[in-house]
């Protein structure tokens, strides 16, 4: 059952029954992480007797590789395939990620389960965020991306609040991954039954629309073209310490005395603020310089990361995380659209793909980095140090990229 109008157009009013679906769906996308956000590094030591800092974000290291080669062959496959098809495969993936989780007779299983989490996750984001682009044309990148992104990160700090109180209360294992086996089922259906392809949009769009990169997109996406490769190493570095966030910020929380509750409210705010702020970010994109949205918000992602293991006073921690997310909130949807005015959409979703690709293996060398740092050095170190690497990257962007 599709809810599109036969005639296609371009834009967010002519096309706003179907985006809103899609915002759903990737709320749906987006609550999938958020649900192991809090409880993983518990879930590890309790269940597992997991203890190492490097062997407890190895589960965010193979996340992270498994969305980005998802990412990269949803770019690929999207315009072979269709985007609905990769998204409703997506889904059907995200489905057996809960039941692996609930059964899991050892690491190696939760390990598994997060390289399907990865895949699913590569699958269902990258198709939505390109069916977005694909409705609303030139004018509103910044705004789809903004509203796509909001939907997908508030889901994650919800859910990231909503397991903790469930494994404060029933346990780490397995009442959490109920409620992601419902919003499994739930994603799967509302796609099957309500989302429609987008290519007619493409074909509309191509006949007005700027000249085609040259060939070998992935090494102009990677390094050659200026703004292409600026973008794409900012959004590698941000996930990068994303990742140590995820793995990092529980265990830094817990060894300073906060409990499971505290530790949820203050992992959630992060995501919940850069979610709720990219409704205003988004639309910022498509008025102001994207250079730099993107300088200053790799800027403030660097300061707050490094101001982070500088106090333990709760009301500090939490101005902390609001100013890491209002700066992830100021990159996120402005990395998507300053790609998408780049490239021709013959080759957007592939280049969304590539960048996507670089994103998330940000997850996993930000895990590995961090994660053998905190053993060697402390956590303390590993957190500094990704902080300096961020600050790195947003002068990057102040250098090379042109406008």
């Amino acid at each position: 059952m599709s809810l599109q109008k036969n005639k296609t157009q371009l834009g967010l009013k002519e096309n706003w029954l179907q985006f809103s679906i899609l915002v759903l769906v990737n709320a749906f996308v987006g609550a999938m992480v958020g649900l192991e956000r809090t409880i993983f590094p518990q879930f590890a030591e309790i269940e597992f007797g997991v203890a190492s800092k490097t062997a407890i974000l190895s589960f965010i290291t193979a996340f992270g590789i498994s969305k980005a080669i998802a990412n990269y062959f949803t770019g690929k496959l999207s315009n072979y395939l269709g985007r609905k098809n990769l998204l409703v495969l997506g889904w059907c993936l995200a489905i057996a990620v809960p039941i692996i989780l609930m059964m899991a007779p050892t690491w190696g299983w939760v390990i598994f389960a997060n390289v399907v989490l990865g895949v699913s996750q590569g699958f269902t984001w990258s198709s939505t965020v390109i069916m977005k682009i694909d409705l609303v044309g030139p004018k509103n990148r910044g705004l789809a991306m903004g509203l796509n992104e909001f939907a997908g990160y508030f889901s994650v700090g919800i859910l990231a609040y909503l397991s903790s109180i469930i494994a404060t209360n029933f346990g780490v294992t397995p009442y959490p991954f109920y409620l992601g086996l419902g919003i499994a089922i739930a994603g799967t259906l509302l796609s099957v039954l309500f989302v429609a392809d987008t290519k007619k949009h493409v074909a509309l769009e191509q006949k007005d629309t700027n000249p085609a990169l040259p060939q070998n997109i992935f090494l102009q996406t990677t390094l050659k073209h200026k703004n292409l490769s600026a973008i794409t190493q900012a959004g590698l570095v941000n996930n990068l310490n994303d990742g140590m966030i995820w793995g990092l910020l529980p265990i830094y929380l817990f060894n300073i005395g906060y409990s499971t509750v505290n530790i949820g409210i203050l992992a959630a705010i992060y995501p919940t603020i850069w979610g709720i702020g990219q409704l205003f970010t988004g639309k910022m994109a498509d008025i102001f310089s994207k250079k730099k949205m993107l300088f200053w918000g790799m800027f403030a992602q660097a300061i707050a990361i490094m101001l982070l293991p500088q106090s333990v006073a709760y009301l500090v921690l939490v101005l902390i995380c609001i100013i890491l997310g209002l700066g992830t909130a100021l990159v996120y949807p402005t990395f998507l659209a300053a790609i998408a005015d780049e490239v021709s959409p013959n080759q957007r979703a592939e280049t969304i793909g590539i960048f996507r690709l670089w994103r998330d293996l940000g997850y996993a060398i930000g895990a590995i980095t961090s994660g053998v740092i905190a053993d060697i050095f402390g956590v303390t170190p590993a957190i500094i140090c990704i902080g300096a690497v961020t600050l790195f990257s947003s002068f990057i962007i102040q250098f090379r990229m042109k406008t």
